[in-house]
């Protein structure tokens, strides 16, 4: 919060002119560098064995040489992994933190489970895009994602495996 108060009090050195707000700020951010989309979609309580499936699946998807090119529509898998996270400070590397597709436009996709849910398991779909059309800045961001969270769907099978439609939880 004290960030956006720093920010805005730079963007504001004069009370007596308009004030410039964060929705201004960040349209300035976005018609120069262009903007990302994120999305977390949570599908809480599934099924245990089921989620196991479909981890299975993803898994067999990083093992094969032919995930690696395969196009979903205008998208094309650049690389695919079991993603690891090294902390900045300590170092310590955090491993399997979930099965991460980047697509050659650099958007990416990681389908992982958590291990918070209160029964069985919570699976986890982060999705994020880079969009540089300014046409498409003021889109809501679960429209704007809309392609990718089919390929999600496409790619995890999730549907196949859980029988959810739909997640529990949008972020």
């Amino acid at each position: 919060m004290l960030a956006w108060l720093s920010i805005l009090a730079h963007y504001n050195p004069d009370s007596s002119k308009p004030l410039v707000s964060v929705a201004d700020i960040s349209r300035a951010h976005w018609n120069k560098y262009g903007r990302n989309f994120f999305t977390r979609h949570d599908f809480e309580e599934v099924e245990s064995e089921k989620a196991a499936k479909m981890v299975e699946h993803l898994n067999s998807l990083l093992a094969d040489p032919a995930t690696v090119g395969k196009k979903y529509g205008n998208y094309e898998i650049a690389s695919a992994d079991d993603f690891a996270y090294t902390d900045p400070i300590d170092k310590s590397v955090s491993k399997n933190q979930g099965h991460r597709f980047v697509f050659t436009d650099g958007s990416r996709l990681v389908i992982r489970l958590s291990g918070t849910g209160s029964s069985g398991a919570t699976i986890r779909v982060y999705i994020d895009m880079y969009e540089k059309d300014s046409t498409k800045f003021d889109q809501d961001t679960q429209v704007a994602l809309k392609d990718f969270i089919q390929i999600g769907q496409q790619i995890s099978r999730l549907e196949e495996f859980t029988g959810r439609h739909e997640p529990t939880v949008i972020t």
